[in-house]
């Protein structure tokens, strides 16, 4: 049986359009064929979010179990900490981000990580308690958004998109409040930690929550007035590792572990429709 470990970091201020990424790195995160078994087990840890995610990766840990792969899951609390933990050699792997968060955990502190294989999709949207369409919300309202680079152009641009707000052309994936040129509402943007726009939804107008956060903060759907598009999402989480082990049969296994129908069947369970399987 797994035995989990509990990690507590510090409060993570959370979770370039990357058109590319969605058709080319397809076939490399989808492992179709049967993956390598090992003679004797071989023990890996992976570096998790507390949450949902620990029940579907006990199911992963079953079936990885199948093929001779046992898997440790270390639990984190902190979103800055994963990447941290791998690149000095403490997990094997890590299941808890996207690509933009990756290009800029990379770029701050010359991470050696890559992905290996997709794991799900939290379409992040707009909500609110107070209004039933974008169209309803008023001048001068105000909208709560993720403060982290990676998430916070990535709300920007779910405004963008229902007509709140217009940013400029050159602003990039890690657009903030400074790259709107046009704010026809007055809208006053309020940058927040990822984990608290959702529990802050009574004291706004409105919310542009990662849906996984909105699952934890008690957000339906019904609650969600729009939310970015699915298709080409770049924002899929995948399983990451090492540069050096990213060939290694291990990593097969593992990804191959995740990416089946058992694993995909507590996904939607776990979830309830809020994330999908992106593989």
């Amino acid at each position: 049986m797994t035995k989990n470990k509990k990690l507590h970091g510090f409060h993570f201020s959370r979770r370039a359009a990357l058109a590319a990424v969605a058709v080319s790195a397809a076939a490399l995160f989808t492992f179709a064929g049967p993956a390598p078994s090992f003679a004797e087990d071989k023990l890996i840890k992976v570096g998790i979010m507390a949450g949902e995610d620990e029940d579907v990766w006990r199911v992963v840990t079953s079936e990885a179990a199948k093929k001779g792969l046992k898997i440790e899951t270390v639990i984190f609390n902190d979103y800055t900490q994963p990447n941290e933990a791998l690149e000095r050699g403490e997990i094997d792997a890590n299941a808890f981000q996207h690509q933009p968060y990756l290009d800029n955990q990379v770029k701050q502190h010359g991470y050696h990580i890559t992905p290996v294989g997709y794991t799900g999709v939290w379409p992040i949207g707009l909500y609110t308690k107070k209004y039933k369409s974008v169209a309803e919300i008023p001048d001068g309202a105000v909208i709560g958004v993720p403060n982290d680079p990676s998430n916070e152009g990535r709300a920007l641009r779910v405004l963008q998109n229902e007509g709140l707000i217009k940013l400029s052309e050159d602003a990039g994936i890690l657009a903030t409040v400074a790259d709107v040129t046009e704010n026809p509402k007055k809208i006053e943007i309020k940058e927040l930690d990822a984990g608290i726009v959702g529990r802050s939804i009574d004291d706004l107008d409105a919310g542009v929550v990662n849906t996984d956060w909105a699952l934890k903060s008690g957000l339906s759907p019904a609650e969600r007035i729009a939310q970015e598009p699915i298709a080409d999402n770049p924002y899929r989480n995948f399983i990451a590792v090492k540069e050096e082990n990213k060939d290694a049969d291990w990593v097969k296994t593992l990804v191959s572990s995740y990416q089946n129908d058992t694993v995909k069947a507590e996904f939607d369970k776990v979830y309830k429709g809020t994330g999908l399987s992106a593989y």
